[in-house]
C-alpha cells in the first residue's frame, strides 16, 4: 500500500467494511452458539455487545464520513442512531425470531454504550489540535 493515503483507502473501502460486519454480526446474533466456552468472566458477553457495537458505529463513521463527505457533526450522528437502532432491532429479532435466543435489555444497554462511547472517543478526537 505504499504510496496510497489512508483516507483514500478509507474513501474507497468503508462500506466494504461495514456492510461484512453488519453482515457478521446479525448472524451471529440470531443463530444459536450452543455452549460457549466459560471465559471466566461473569458478564464476559455484555464486553463483547459494548466491544461489538463500538466497532459497528466507528465502521459506519467511516462510511458516512469518507464514503458520504458528510460532516464529522452529520456522521457521528448518523452512525451512533444507527447503531443503537440496529443493536435494539436485533435485540427484538432475538426475541421474537428464533427460539434459543431471548430479548435483553442489557445487552441493548451494552451495544448502545459501545456505540455511544466509540462516538465520544471519535468527537473528542476530532476536537484535538496537533500543533507542529
Amino acid at each position: 500500500m505504499k504510496g496510497i493515503k489512508p483516507l483514500l483507502v478509507l474513501k474507497t473501502y468503508a462500506l466494504f467494511l461495514a456492510l461484512p460486519y453488519t453482515i457478521a454480526l446479525t448472524i451471529v446474533s440470531l443463530m444459536h452458539l450452543g455452549k460457549l466456552p466459560d471465559v471466566g468472566v461473569s458478564f464476559g458477553d455484555k464486553i463483547f455487545h459494548f466491544l461489538a457495537y463500538g466497532l459497528f458505529t466507528l465502521l459506519w463513521f467511516w462510511v458516512f464520513y469518507f464514503k458520504y463527505e458528510n460532516t464529522i457533526g452529520k456522521a457521528l450522528l448518523y452512525a451512533t442512531i444507527l447503531a443503537i437502532v440496529f443493536g435494539m432491532l436485533i435485540e427484538i429479532l432475538q426475541g421474537t425470531l428464533t427460539s434459543k435466543r431471548s430479548f435483553d435489555i442489557y445487552d441493548a444497554v451494552a451495544n448502545s454504550l459501545g456505540a455511544l462511547l466509540m462516538c465520544s472517543i471519535i468527537y473528542f478526537k476530532s476536537k484535538i489540535e496537533v500543533k507542529y
